[in-house]
Order: structure tokens, then C-alpha cells, then sequence
């Protein structure tokens, strides 16, 4: 099944299920729901560049009920770069997210399942992630998020971050953070050593230092203004994202300074 036919079952069963869900528990509890939509200067995920001087919008839906939550996510490059890898498609990436999240003591859990659905590009596929989330509610409050690609690009990649929200003025708050990453490819057709192309790729990848700014504009509204750094870790993980990207977006950078503006509304 394809991605876009896959979207549109889970679409269907997760509104069968919403209706159902509602019906059962109107009398206990209400839904959350979340819609924002990012505005951005380029979208850089795990180190690699997936457009190039264009802007991107990035809108997102999640809706949740007592530790659950079904999110739907897509990538539109405004001025698509032509190059030979890509597709003429503005609309890039379709993901849809399941998950379920928990406490226990002093941590805040949370497991799911993604789905990436990259039909318009060449020489990417769709595929499928299992992940788990793990942040202890403490200084900087350090999370670590494991991923585990069952798919086309069979392998691991671990996260490790800290975060901390700075007091500006009422609600309005600064919150920096800096994560690291290691990416380990279970054989080289999902990811090749730069130096060896039969051999696996497995080494810290990618860096990640970010700036945000939550701005209430009422009950429901807020207003995000945010900047990231993305940068490699290894002299491996320079060399692949030089190459990828080079593919990806006509230019062999490594490291990518990159940032805008995200308005949510949630009730």
C-alpha cells in the first residue's frame, strides 16, 4: 500500500474511532486538540537539507485523549529546487504519528509509531518508525528518544537533550535548548559509511541547538518565533550529510543556521 492510500485509511479509521471515542466518554472527558502551522526559512531534518533558499510551511494537527494522540504533518516547499533527485510535487512529506503518552515518577514517557510518506522524491521511500520517549522532570530536563526504523531505512537514532525555559515577562518565556544525536544504519543500503560504501554508517550524526519564544495572544492563540543550528558531530557524519545534501539540495553543506515563526491554536 502506498502512502498516500495509507494515509487515507488511517484518516478514516482514526475518525471512526474519534466519533466512537466521543460518543462513548461525552459525559467524562473532552479531547485536546492542536493545530499550528511554522513558517520557516528551510526544512532540516536530522542533519539533512530537504529544500533550498525557499520557505516552508509546515502545518500540523494532533488530537488527543487521556495519554493518546493521533498527529497528521506535511511539508510545503514554496519555490521547489529542480534538481535531479526531486520531484516538481510543492507538497513534500506527509507524516501521521500515533502515540501514547505516560508518567512514572519523576519521568514523562511516551511511545508511538510513525509513518513518513516521501512519495515525490527520487531516491527516497516511504517508510515506518517505532519510537520511545523518556524526560526527566528535573534541571534542564533531560530527554532521551530512541527511534527504530522497521522499514526502508532499517537502523537506530538516539537523541539526548536538554532544555530550559527563561522568565521574560507574564507568560512569555525564552527556552533554549541542545541535543545530540547517534545514527546506527543496520547495513549500507539504508545508510553508507562515507568511507566505505558496503559498510554501514554508525557514528554521532547530527547536532541540534535551538531558540523559541512562546507568545500567548489569548486562551487558545500563541505566537512562536524560533532559530536553530543544525550541525554535524563526526568527521563521518560531515562527510554523509555533505554528500546527501549535495543530492538533496544541489549544495554539499554541512551545517545549516535556520529559523521562523510557528501560530498555534489549542483547545
Amino acid at each position: 500500500m502506498n502512502g498516500k492510500k495509507y494515509l487515507a485509511v488511517l484518516a478514516l479509521g482514526l475518525a471512526g474511532l474519534g466519533m466512537l471515542a466521543s460518543a462513548a466518554v461525552a459525559e467524562e472527558a473532552k479531547p485536546t486538540a492542536d493545530l499550528t502551522v511554522s513558517a520557516l526559512s528551510q526544512y532540516v531534518w536530522r542533519g539533512f537539507a530537504y529544500t533550498k533558499d525557499s520557505v516552508v510551511l509546515q502545518p500540523s494537527m494532533t488530537v488527543g485523549y487521556k495519554g493518546f494522540a493521533a498527529n497528521l504533518w506535511g511539508n510545503l516547499d514554496t519555490d521547489r529546487w529542480e534538481g535531479a533527485d526531486v520531484g516538481t510535487d510543492n507538497w513534500t512529506e506527509t507524516d501521521a504519528t500515533l502515540s501514547y503518552s505516560w508518567t512514572m515518577g519523576p519521568a514523562s514517557l511516551s511511545a508511538g509509531y510513525i509513518y513518513y510518506a516521501l512519495d515525490p522524491y527520487v531516491s527516497t521511500s516511504d517508510t515506518q518508525e517505532l519510537f520511545l520517549n523518556a524526560t526527566l522532570n528535573t534541571l534542564l530536563s533531560p530527554t532521551l528518544k530512541v527511534y527504530r526504523d522497521i522499514d526502508h531505512y532499517a537502523g537506530w537514532y538516539a537523541t539526548l537533550g536538554v532544555s530550559h525555559a527563561l522568565p521574560i515577562k507574564g507568560d512569555i518565556a525564552l527556552t533554549l535548548g541542545a541535543q545530540v544525536s547517534y545514527l546506527a544504519a543496520d547495513e549500507a543500503s539504508s545508510y553508507a559509511d562515507p568511507d566505505d560504501a558496503t559498510d554501514e554508517y554508525n557514528n554521532f550524526h547530527d547536532g541540534l541547538l535551538s531558540a523559541s519564544v512562546k507568545i500567548p495572544v489569548n486562551q487558545y492563540v500563541s505566537v512562536t518565533p524560533q532559530l536553530y543550528y543544525s550541525f554535524p558531530l563526526s568527521s563521518d557524519a560531515e562527510d554523509r550529510l555533505k554528500a546527501d545534501n549535495a543530492t538533496y539540495i544541489g549544495r554539499a553543506d554541512d551545517d545549516f543556521l535556520y529559523g521562523g515563526v510557528a501560530v498555534s491554536l489549542a483547545f
